[in-house]
């Protein structure tokens, strides 16, 4: 097992109090929690499974950039499992910053969307619409699950642990 590296832990962010300022703040919060999970691992160990399952770090954090293009811009995802294996031919950086650019996009989505209950501006004809506070809950859920994915398999690659 690799010598561990201890990141200091960052708290839970402090919101303001409105419903979508908290889960906004919540789940910014764990993208740049899985960001950084992932940003600086090595290859080729950032593609390696670590599970039966085939789960690696890289992977994890391609398959939250189709979620987040998914829930709010309105991307059709046809082959959900595929996306857990990114491009052989894209670097960690390459991954990193895709996600943030998706992450961005989809800030300037929830921007202009002022009422939490409204559904979300996307579109993908003939299918029901969510509205933003069950995207944001989604979002929370999807990304903070495969956040505790990733602190595992970020400390079986290299001893690094912490938020």
């Amino acid at each position: 097992m690799p010598a561990t590296t201890r990141r200091g832990d960052t708290p839970p962010p402090r919101t303001g109090s409105g419903e979508t300022e908290v889960l906004r703040g919540f789940l910014d919060y764990l993208r740049a929690s899985i960001v950084a999970k992932v940003d600086g691992a090595p290859e080729p160990r950032v593609r390696t499974a670590a599970v039966p399952s085939g789960t690696n770090l890289l992977g994890l954090l391609n398959h939250l950039t189709f979620v987040e293009r998914s829930t709010f811009l309105g991307d059709e995802v046809t082959d959900w499992q595929a996306t857990f294996q990114a491009p052989p031919a894209d670097s960690v950086a390459d991954v990193v910053a895709r996600y943030r650019e998706t992450v961005e996009r989809a800030n300037d989505v929830l921007d202009r969307c002022a009422d939490p209950g409204a559904p979300v501006p996307r579109a993908r004809p003939g299918r029901p619409v969510p509205s933003i506070r069950w995207a944001l809950a989604h979002m929370i859920q999807e990304t903070g699950r495969h956040a505790g994915h990733a602190d595992i398999l970020r400390e079986l690659i290299d001893g690094t642990t912490g938020r």
